[in-house]
């Protein structure tokens, strides 16, 4: 008896769903979007300024230290750093870095990589889907200039 209550409550519940889907459109809710045509964006990183310095000994040059924090499968948008020395260290997590040209490298917490004045930094993601990634940055650049400018959107 349970079996046929819970068979006939499954397919009153599909015919109740499969009536929906098959509405006209004026009678669905407006602004309504199918679950199958929702996109959604991964997270993306925060960047917190530590300490930013002019350097006394090289004129037109400022040292900035940033900590940049990936939430759990955070990934920053295709950017570029523009004629910045970049260096960065995993203090915390795993991270899948690609600059353009090169290789998808993975660094793991205690591991670090530098990036040459206007290279492509095509890909940065927190490999994990539970745990954050953070980083500490250290970027030389010209006094003035932004020290991160994301690709257009495509």
């Amino acid at each position: 008896m349970i079996r046929v209550r819970f068979a006939g409550g499954l397919l009153a519940a599909g015919m109740v769903a499969a009536s929906a889907a098959c509405a006209p459109t004026a009678e669905r809710a407006i602004g309504q979007v199918p679950v199958a045509a929702t996109v959604s964006q991964p997270p993306s990183e925060t960047l917190s300024t530590l300490l930013e310095q002019a350097l006394p000994n090289v004129k037109g040059k400022t040292f900035t230290s940033t900590i940049v924090n990936f939430p759990p499968a955070a990934r920053a948008v295709p950017h570029r750093h523009g004629k910045a020395f970049v260096y960065a260290y995993v203090l915390e997590g795993t991270v899948r870095s690609q600059l353009g040209g090169q290789p998808v490298r993975t660094y793991r917490k205690g591991e670090n990589w530098v990036e040459q004045p206007g290279a492509h930094h095509v890909l940065t993601e927190n490999t994990s889907r539970t745990q954050p990634a953070t980083l500490l940055v250290i970027f030389v650049s010209n006094t003035g200039d932004k020290l991160k400018v994301d690709d257009p959107p495509r």
